[in-house]
């Protein structure tokens, strides 16, 4: 291997061959060359790659000092610029070691090998880094909104929603480019690009059968997104079980029901299969009670009851709260009791507490309002 620094006294012929690696780096090659001028050639690309590492660990570092000096009043914002710092740590030590190699290297046998590794390697840390830059930028959108108190819940919601869902949809083109990007470093894969284009209707025609369910949620993922038909933290009432939306991706949603355990559909079950949102158009809600007691049942104590707990009760939003009898036969009537709240984990929380509440009082004052079977098994 042909030392960087020439014995012989300088010719016209260039140290680096410029058709094929084109120009040194002027940065990392300059001070490659100087550190490592008086080192034997076999030394020389290894120690260059070592400065253009420490190089890159020191401008990351530092870099991330000052943005965490800027931000340190933002810790959300903080965590994503830690998470940016490897992949950029990586993306500065390919670029400074493929600078480094062209100067200290031009003409050794290992140099295909290698950039073909290098630059993989800074295409997938530059994915990488996308990626993560992405998720900030989605962070600083949805802090400043959240600072506006002049955007409500629902838009909020609705705005996470959508940008989550943008980022994704990008992430997901970033991904692909790079995997193709990789690939066409192949010279194999190049030259098979030519017959794979060449067939790009059969092709696509066997790829989008293949992908159909895929793509269809996709789709639908988007269409919920931008329709409004259904945001992150909507109540909703699926297969039979209510839950918070928890997530929308691009294929799936996942549903967290009351017992906290999580249901995923497919993005297609919301665009295909009727469901109940509890809120859409708006967070507000309402529901009803319905208890048998006998025809001994207090009617005006049991009213005056609902009237004390929910003004106690923080979940009631004071819109609504009344008790009616909607059914007497069979020596039993109902008592049916008419609730509002903020939101429906609130209406959830408040009718169980009017329920038990209700009950309790009949149990200690008025037991015998109560069904006969409940007495006899409550006694046993």
């Amino acid at each position: 291997m042909r030392s960087f620094v020439p014995t012989a006294p300088a010719t016209d012929e260039p140290i680096i061959d410029p058709d094929r690696f084109g120009e040194p780096d002027p940065g990392m090659g300059k001070l490659t060359e100087e550190v490592v001028a008086g080192l034997p050639a076999y030394v020389q690309p290894w120690v260059g790659a070592g400065i253009a590492v420490v190089v890159a660990f020191v401008l990351t570092w530092v870099g991330a000092a000052v943005v965490n000096r800027v931000l340190r009043r933002r810790p959300l914002l903080r965590d994503d610029i830690k998470r940016a710092r490897w992949p950029l740590f990586l993306l500065l030590s390919c670029v400074g070691t493929l600078g480094s190699f062209a100067v200290t290297a031009p003409v050794a046998d290992w140099r295909g090998s290698a950039d073909f590794l290098l630059l993989a390697t800074m295409i997938a840390a530059f994915a990488w880094l996308v990626t993560v830059l992405l998720h900030l930028v989605e962070s600083i959108l949805l802090s400043k909104y959240r600072s506006e108190q002049s955007v409500d819940a629902r838009h909020m919601a609705k705005l996470r929603t959508q940008v989550s869902l943008l980022r994704r949809v990008v992430v997901a083109a970033v991904l692909v480019l790079a995997v193709a990007g990789i690939l066409l470093l192949i010279p194999e894969v190049r030259a098979l690009g030519a017959g794979i284009l060449a067939s790009a209707g059969l092709i696509s025609v066997i790829a989008g059968m293949a992908v159909q369910s895929t793509l269809s949620n996709v789709f639908a993922g988007l269409q919920l997104a931008f329709t409004d038909a259904l945001r992150v933290d909507d109540t909703v009432l699926v297969e039979g079980s209510r839950g918070n939306v928890e997530e929308i991706t691009l294929t799936y949603v996942v549903v967290k029901l009351i017992d906290d355990t999580r249901m995923i559909l497919p993005s297609t079950y919301f665009t295909t299969t009727p469901f109940r949102n509890f809120s859409r158009g708006t967070d507000d809600v309402s529901g009803g009670i319905e208890i048998e007691l006998t025809w001994k049942a207090p009617v005006d104590l049991l009213r005056k009851r609902l009237e004390e707990t929910v003004a106690a009760d923080q979940a009631w939003d004071g819109r609504d709260a009344s008790l009616a009898v909607s059914d007497a036969k069979g020596g039993l009537m109902t008592v049916f009791i008419w609730l509002t709240a903020r939101n429906a984990g609130d209406l959830w929380n408040l009718q169980n507490s009017v329920r038990e509440e209700l009950l309790r009082t009949l149990q200690q004052q008025h037991p015998d309002a109560l069904p006969e079977p409940v007495i006899r098994g409550g006694g046993a």
